[in-house]
């Protein structure tokens, strides 16, 4: 999916790899891991970050030989799991697998964090999803350019779900009213399943969601889908046109998950882990699944994946101070 950016992305990962073998090679005297190791996912499970977690870790846990465990640690956006992963030892039996909220937004969105986004040591960008948007299927529209024009003449009486303050969707929908000068109400959920509930039973008009969350929907015919948040259109959604095919290109947006250690694990370390995880990512079996969740394989090299959160992190931070958005 996505095949001319993902052979890019993977051309890089591949050159990682070598770099990374090189770079770890004195590491190769300490046998890694001799025992479980733990992946902290800070969201329920269920969720396509979950998903993630399990097929890598059944494959690390394959090539490793010793169990790899995922702990679904969730509460406060994200934050409560990634200040466990924060605290733990940097010997690399405990890791994160996070989406881009505890990585790269909640720095920008909260005044105060247990921990410091900047110090987690990243181990590779797993994989990435388009957001999409999404609109209930009464709603009297059929393209991009149309839902611009109905907010536009409804001000305020449109309501754009999101899965709470300072998601993904929650930022794509406020990017969204900034480019086109309109304003929806938000209506903030626990989960993206419970906005989408309410969005099938007609109580929720637009939501920015991720295609790997809404396809089975937008199969049957219970919503709507009028432009995909990528620079490519989705194979899932081929018919779908991309943000900037509608007339509004710079409206990108995709909810990527990320490893990463704790502070302070060692370099050698770190390209030991990212080495198993990539060789992982890039498993044919592997990507199969990936795509059958609609997620776009990644497997970007440690420094690849400090560049990129750096530069999520930054475009998200003038997202939320541009809307002026904080969560106390």
């Amino acid at each position: 999916m996505r095949r001319r950016r993902m052979n890019q992305m993977q051309q890089l990962a591949w050159l990682g790899v070598f770099a990374a073998l090189s770079i770890g090679s004195g590491f190769a005297q300490t046998a890694f891991p001799t025992r479980t190791v733990k992946v902290i996912v800070p969201f329920p499970g269920g969720g396509i970050n979950d998903v993630l977690a399990r097929i890598v870790g059944d494959r690390l846990q394959a090539k490793w030989g010793q169990p790899v465990v995922i702990e679904n640690k969730v509460g406060a956006a994200g934050n409560i799991g990634t200040t466990a992963a924060y605290q733990s030892e940097p010997d690399g039996y405990t890791l994160l697998l996070s989406p881009p909220g505890p990585l790269a937004i909640n720095q920008s969105l909260y005044k105060q964090l247990s921990y410091k986004p900047q110090e987690f040591v990243p181990l590779t960008v797993v994989g990435a999803v388009p957001n999409v948007v999404i609109v209930r299927k009464e709603l009297p529209v059929n393209s991009l350019k149309q839902l611009i024009d109905y907010v536009k003449a409804n001000p305020g009486k449109v309501s754009v779900g999101s899965q709470g303050s300072g998601g993904t969707p929650h930022l794509t929908a406020m990017m969204f009213q900034r480019m086109t000068d309109t304003h929806m109400v938000h209506v903030p959920y626990r989960g993206e399943t419970l906005v989408l509930n309410d969005m099938v039973g007609g109580h929720v008009d637009v939501f920015f969601g991720n295609i790997a969350g809404v396809r089975a929907l937008f199969r049957e015919g219970r919503v709507k889908v009028v432009a995909v948040a990528d620079t490519q259109r989705a194979p899932e959604m081929p018919e779908v046109p991309t943000t900037a095919e509608a007339g509004l290109p710079g409206l990108v947006s995709t909810a990527w998950f990320a490893f990463a250690g704790p502070p302070r694990m060692a370099p050698a370390l770190q390209s030991e882990i990212a080495n198993a995880a990539i060789a992982v990512i890039g498993a044919p079996d592997v990507q199969e699944k990936f795509c059958a969740a609609s997620v776009e394989p990644i497997g970007n090299s440690p420094a690849e994946a400090a560049v990129f959160i750096t530069q999520e992190a930054q475009r998200w931070g003038e997202v939320i101070r541009a809307n002026n958005i904080v969560v106390d």
